[in-house]
């Protein structure tokens, strides 16, 4: 007979309505399914689904700003802590409705993925056991790993939570992290407890800033860390806040708001104050005889303490192949997947895209792989007047023309020797100068305007353009002969309407834009919807804009302008007529539709509807 695991074992006996036997759970989610099951919850069936309107999640978060603010910083940190997880970070108030989210675009693509949103309730009696249900309820960080979960459809997962409490202990929020059941659950785990940690003594700061704020611990080198215990003390002595650490070091003392100085510790609080402020550590002993070291981190003043940064994310590895722009589109990776073997083979190299994909990104991330000493020499060729192409790109000897520099001009092709020479908008050439830069290619040589002897240079070259060369070809705009020489091998970047790394993107131009700034899965689908006509150089503009307009340290979706533009209005079938869930709906799956690359399949997975749901919406 086969050996069952002690999980097996609860799992059938929580089927069959039996006892669950002894140490197979955790108390607190043996617990939890005795609550479920009398509730008349059937573990096999699909969990309930409650999600409240967007206008109460906005009230609640208005309720909860200040701690909200803290925790996004929070969650912007566990991103780059945990990122490549499969993982998703929410908050959500003392109710257990979700608030915010940040998540992996694995996580947020699955199913899992698309429940967690905000307004979604995580109540047990609708969700069955899961964190942020429990620690709503114990009120103390709590983990439900894989099939701890009361809902089999859940076992797949793992989810973290820890409350966030207030010095009168009341429960503020809740910060979750839910992951696929195989990734690193005990290390993200502590990662959470410590976030909520952070948020707490944050909030300490935050609501003393008339106060003194005193850190104590048995051992000195433990007052930086989050085991240290915080305490604001008023300039009369009195205690206006305390962190949890706190209260746990001074056990059985009255650790609580309102209380004295002089009642916690036996130093009086005026002469603990003249070791303090000189900014050195102090030994006292609190009244029930233990010993601690103390030191002031903040001196009582009119403003509160800045909030904290949340720290940088590693840099990655370096890799000769690696672009430094975002590139995980499959569309995109499958266009760089041998570019590094044709630079290597000094193959020109033609991008083409829309105007604002990122075309000069493209065409100096070929010059980081060629290794070249020489430099990225860029030259608009639709801003050079038609008369002095060539000599801008060939240069010219003194005097060579009217109008000719006195001292004469190397050439932008000899100031890109042992380089590249990047041809911008190469459909602008004019034909007389296509002859000239045909002979350049075949040979390498260039002959100043003026001049008789030739030179010889090393570059190699990237051209870019938005326009269909071949079409200019065929009605004799361009020669062939030279497009022949410039698509030796030809890059295609993608839309960003059509790509599925959007959110990576926006996240990546936050980042540069203002550094640690935490953006919310809300916003990222706020903007996946949005049509992009003027691609990233549009999407940069609009970060701009919302970085402005933003009330707090982060972005949401309230950062950006809610009234669709004419296009996103109009991109829905007729079917739906002018029913606004209908509308929504329509819009969403159209946008997806588009970032996949017109694929129904991929569409209808990635939001879980038919294909002939799917196919209905975006039909001509």
């Amino acid at each position: 007979m086969q050996h069952l695991s002690g999980m097996d074992r609860a799992r059938q006996a929580l089927e069959k309505g039996d006892r669950f036997p002894a140490g197979a759970l955790q108390p607190i989610v043996a617990e939890s399914w005795l609550r479920c099951r009398d509730a008349g919850l059937d573990p096999r069936a699909a969990p309930g689904v409650s999600v409240i309107p967007f206008s109460d999640v906005r009230r609640r978060r208005e309720a909860h700003a200040a701690v909200r603010r803290l925790a996004m910083a929070e969650m912007q940190l566990l991103h780059a802590q945990i990122a490549g997880s499969n993982f998703m970070i929410a908050f959500a108030d003392p109710d257990g409705v979700v608030l915010d989210t940040i998540s992996d675009q694995h996580f947020a693509d699955s199913g899992a993925g698309r429940a967690i949103i905000p307004g979604s309730r995580w109540n047990e009696n609708e969700r069955g056991t899961n964190a942020l249900g429990l620690v709503a309820t114990a009120r103390r960080p709590v983990a439900v790993y894989g099939r701890e979960h009361y809902f089999v459809s859940h076992g797949h997962l793992s989810c973290m939570a820890a409350p966030v409490v207030g010095a009168d202990g009341t429960v503020l929020g809740l910060l979750d992290a839910s992951c696929a059941f195989e990734a690193r659950q005990e290390h993200t785990h502590a990662l959470v407890r410590m976030a909520a940690a952070q948020i707490e003594n944050s909030l300490v700061f935050q609501h003393s800033s008339q106060s003194f704020v005193f850190a104590f611990h048995p051992r000195a080198e433990y007052l930086d860390t989050l085991s240290a215990g915080l305490l604001s003390v008023s300039v009369d002595g009195e205690v206006t806040s305390v962190n949890r650490a706190a209260q746990a070091l001074l056990a059985g003392l009255p650790a609580r708001l309102g209380a004295r100085f002089d009642a916690l510790f036996d130093a009086r609080f005026g002469a603990a104050m003249d070791g303090l402020m000189g900014g050195g550590v102090i030994r006292v002993r609190d009244r029930a005889g233990s010993g601690v070291f103390m030191i002031c981190r903040q001196i009582g003043q009119s403003q509160g303490a800045p909030s904290p940064k949340p720290a940088a994310a590693p840099p990655p590895m370096p890799s000769d192949a690696a672009p430094d722009f975002v590139s995980d589109d499959p569309a995109l990776r499958g266009a760089l997947k041998d570019l590094a073997e044709a630079v290597a083979l000094a193959m020109p190299v033609l991008v083409t895209g829309e105007t604002g994909t990122g075309k000069e990104l493209m065409a100096r991330h070929v010059h980081r792989l060629s290794r070249r000493k020489g430099a990225f020499v860029a030259v608009n060729c639709g801003a050079v007047p038609e008369d002095l192409f060539i000599a801008e790109l060939f240069g010219h000897e003194r005097g060579a023309f009217t109008n000719a520099r006195s001292e004469g001009a190397p050439g932008l092709a000899r100031a890109a020797h042992l380089g590249t020479l990047f041809l911008d908008e190469v459909a602008d050439i004019p034909l007389a100068a296509q002859t000239a830069l045909l002979r350049f290619l075949d040979g390498m040589e260039v002959r100043s305007v003026g001049a008789s002897r030739t030179e010889r240079v090393d570059v190699q070259i990237v051209s870019a353009t938005n326009r269909d060369l071949e079409a200019m070809v065929a009605g004799r705009g361009f020669r062939a002969d030279l497009l022949y020489r410039l698509n030796a091998f030809t890059v295609r970047l993608p839309p960003l309407g059509a790509r599925s790394d959007l959110p990576a993107i926006v996240r990546t131009l936050v980042e540069t834009l203002a550094p640690g700034t935490p953006v919310t899965d809300a916003a990222v689908a706020a903007l996946s919807a949005r049509p992009w006509p003027g691609n990233i150089r549009e999407l940069k503009t609009v970060l701009q804009r919302a970085l402005i307009r933003r009330r707090g340290d982060f972005l949401d979706e309230d950062c950006f302008d809610a009234r669709p533009s004419q296009a996103t209005a109009g991109d829905c079938c007729a079917e739906c007529g002018e029913r606004p869930l209908s509308r929504a709906k329509c819009q969403e799956i159209r946008a997806v539709h588009r970032q996949t690359g017109g694929n129904i399949s991929h569409t209808a997975k990635r939001l879980g509807l038919s294909r002939t749901t799917v196919y209905k919406h975006v039909r001509p």
